[in-house]
């Protein structure tokens, strides 16, 4: 027996307990009040049912109804996902503001996808074709840069009887399948729980670079398509700068972002950016090809752990068209402080820091529906899903559970130092700290893509900066009088290598991307000078005009060279030959 209608009985915060909900499961969406506020089932203690409500709770009181609807929390996914901005439970908010004004007016509920819009589908199936789930039926052209597959829902797989070109909204019928248990209508939409992983026929491992044209990340630590990566930093150091920059310039076909209990200003800076950001590829603006869900700090707490989950079911949705996706989460710190106050308020026991004892697995759980996957469907089609979570430890404690959580589980980690920040070094990734373990995948598709000496440029640059850490010890003790001629050589082309090749700056149109070629001849350019000067030294060349030497302002401008102009590095590297080459010897 099941009863649609309970009653509340309690109210703390955000949660909710109610009583006579009868048959309700676990993560079933309810509406709370005579406002139906969104609220979801999180806990059954006998006939108590705790709701965690995604709205504010103010007015709410014992007595009131709570409905069930049968369903749970699930996102809406077809033509218009695309330029669209979401609340954490995929509310529209700029239909919101048209609607209700610049608040969100409690308990209002709009489509997440356009009703009205008509969309021209093209079959690309036959009738009498044989289909299963995942395969493409036909496609929309969703934005200039996107376009949208339709593909066979799950549990519609059969025989193809009625398909052709429809001009018509998301519900209007593009297809007709006969399955085992008869005739199945086929629209645009579909509708997907945003709890559960859409499934894929198989994952692989990653064989191809997600470049980003951030030296730092692309040389030294690198990310595969299909990968995880953790930024984790204290306040200031340049998290939100880096996704910004990733979500601009990655080589993904598809970006979408989270902001997840972020400040209200930095997600308004996000948010006023994006549009006018010219992908660089196509020139059109970023948002052609990009997905917002915006979950503010001052937004209800619990619709932070929802704001993720609807974010990644997304882009799961377009990686099964056979896309290479990224999301960028900012910030998963804020996620975890969202479970940690439900978790309180629930009077579970707590874990490390007052976090719940599963704050691993959940953090785990979400990581885990990244990857280079080959697709549902007879096609075979290929996608990626990569997943780059900002972590915002309170006080760049890198040992809190949250970070520690997630370096369980990603393979890339790139820790930011908030005394690069202040030293106005961005990207602000301590070089020392961080690390990729897909550095082996990327040098084997750098070295026989680009140039054979990328591994081997790439170890001998960090060598050096490695090093030069260990040298400032000793200069901090007796002056870099005291060194030795080889090691002052030393640290002056470490010192290039952290000032004209690490050092980027993201508001430079010059400087703000760099392709994979270009950063190999601009290392290459650094490591030639020290090659030569190094056997000068030992020919006999003194030190101090080796290290002042007018053509290492032109090497420090090198990062300037236009991306259509590489041929001038090796002219560089003539020019520094040269130079050396005339000094005088002993």
């Amino acid at each position: 027996m099941s009863t649609d209608q309970g009653t509340v009985i309690k109210v703390s915060g955000p949660l909710v307990v109610a009583r006579g909900l009868t048959g309700a499961r676990m993560y079933e969406m309810v509406r709370v009040g005579e406002l139906k506020l969104f609220g979801e089932i999180i806990e059954i203690r006998g006939d108590d049912y705790s709701i965690q409500v995604y709205e504010e709770t103010e007015g709410i009181g014992p007595g009131q109804p709570v409905f069930r609807t049968g369903e749970a929390l699930a996102v809406e996914l077809g033509p218009g996902l695309i330029r669209s901005i979401y609340d954490g439970v995929q509310r529209p908010l700029d239909v919101l503001q048209r609607d209700f004004g610049d608040f969100i007016v409690r308990g209002a509920e709009r489509p997440a996808l356009d009703r009205a819009h008509v969309w021209d589908f093209v079959p690309v199936a036959n009738v009498g074709d044989r289909v299963e789930p995942g395969d493409v039926l036909g496609t929309v052209q969703e934005s200039k840069l996107v376009l949208h597959k339709i593909m066979v829902p799950q549990g519609k797989g059969g025989t193809v009887k009625k398909i052709g070109a429809v001009q018509g909204n998301i519900e209007t019928e593009v297809a007709v399948i006969e399955t085992a248990a008869g005739p199945a209508s086929i629209n645009m939409i579909q509708r997907w729980a945003v709890r559960e992983g859409r499934p894929v026929k198989r994952k692989m491992p990653p064989v191809d670079p997600l470049t980003t044209g951030q030296r730092v990340i692309d040389m030294l630590f690198p990310m595969a398509q299909g990968g995880t990566a953790c930024v984790p930093g204290p306040f200031g150091s340049g998290k939100t700068v880096v996704q910004h920059q990733l979500a601009k310039w990655a080589n993904t076909e598809i970006v979408v972002y989270v902001g997840c209990g972020e400040r209200g200003n930095e997600m308004t800076d996000v948010l006023m950016e994006f549009p006018h950001l010219k992908d660089p590829k196509s020139g059109e603006p970023l948002m052609e090809r990009t997905v917002m869900v915006a979950n503010t700090s001052n937004m209800p707490v619990a619709a932070r752990e929802a704001s993720v989950f609807t974010g990644i079911t997304i882009a799961e949705y377009f990686r099964d068209m056979g896309y290479s996706v990224a999301l960028m989460a900012d910030s998963t710190s804020r996620w975890a402080e969202a479970m940690r106050e439900i978790s309180g308020r629930l009077e579970e026991m707590p874990g490390e820091e007052g976090y719940p004892a599963y704050l691993g697995s959940r953090i785990a759980g979400f990581y885990e529906r990244s990857g280079y996957v080959v697709c549902q469907g007879s096609d075979g089609r290929q996608g990626s899903l990569s997943l780059i979570g900002a972590v915002s430890p309170p006080g760049g404690d890198l040992s809190e559970p949250v970070v520690q959580a997630t370096l369980r589980v990603v393979k890339v980690f790139w820790g930011l130092d908030d005394k690069l920040a202040f030293a106005r070094h961005f990207p602000a990734i301590n070089w020392l700290t961080s690390y990729s373990l897909y550095q082996e995948v990327v040098d084997r598709f750098c070295n026989e893509k680009l140039d054979p000496d990328w591994e081997k440029h790439r170890k001998r640059a960090m060598a050096l900066l490695q090093r030069e850490a260990e040298l400032e010890e000793l200069v901090r003790l007796v002056g870099m009088d005291a060194l030795a001629a080889d090691d002052r050589l030393l640290m002056q082309a470490a010192k290039m290598i952290r000032e004209d090749f690490l050092h980027q700056n993201a508001f430079d149109d010059r400087d703000s991307y760099t392709s994979l070629k270009k950063q190999i001849a601009l290392l290459a350019a650094i490591l030639h000078y020290y090659d030569d000067a190094r056997a000068a030294l030992g020919a006999g060349a003194e030190l101090n005009p080796l290290l002042k030497l007018e053509v290492l302002d032109d090497v420090a401008k090198a990062k300037l060279i236009a991306e259509d102009q590489l041929g001038q590095f090796d002219e560089l590297k003539t020019r520094i030959s040269a130079a050396i080459r005339d000094l005088p010897r002993y």
